[in-house]
């Protein structure tokens, strides 16, 4: 377990532009909620995302990053992402301990903080099909757009597989 400072978002730009992937950031108030947040759909195009962090009975660890305005049946979803039960949410103490972010600035850019490979990162198939999507960068105060395909670059550049699942309905 890695006791590691989280990494700040400056760190997370260095990180992308080192992958060579374009990305864009816009400053706004905090957002803790998709309905405080589409307030800025207008100035930011593309999909937008929320976050679930969950885990099974065996703290088997995952994050499901889907379109904002979808539902994930979390009675099923276990049985499309591989978890050993039906899945809860995770307790706050290990999102920051694992993703290094609050509840409210969860993202699937968290996943730079999880050297220890604890969580498994699943994109919902139906965001993919946004060319752009928005997530938080590591902080609420901010939306980051960047490519969906750049977003799966990302993701295993940090050493996790994106697994690409239809967990919406």
């Amino acid at each position: 377990m890695s006791n590691a400072e989280p990494k700040t978002q400056t760190e997370l730009f260095q990180f992308l532009d080192s992958l060579g992937i374009a990305h864009k950031t816009k400053q706004h108030e905090p957002v803790f909620t998709v309905a405080e947040s589409v307030a800025l759909r207008d100035e930011i195009p593309g999909g937008h995302t929320k976050n679930l962090f969950v885990k099974d009975k065996k703290d088997n660890y995952f994050l499901l990053t889907v379109e904002e305005h979808a539902t994930v049946d979390l009675k099923t979803v276990h049985t499309i992402i591989g978890a050993a039960s039906k899945v809860s949410f995770g307790r706050p103490e290990k999102l920051i301990e694992y993703l290094g972010v609050i509840p409210g600035a969860v993202t699937a850019f968290g996943v730079i903080n999880d050297a220890g490979q604890n969580v498994k990162i699943i994109i919902d198939q139906d965001l993919m099909q946004d060319e752009i999507v928005n997530c938080h960068p590591l902080s609420n105060d901010a939306t980051t757009s960047i490519a969906s395909k750049d977003l799966l670059r990302f993701i295993e550049a940090t050493g996790h597989e994106p697994l690409v699942l239809k967990v919406t309905s």
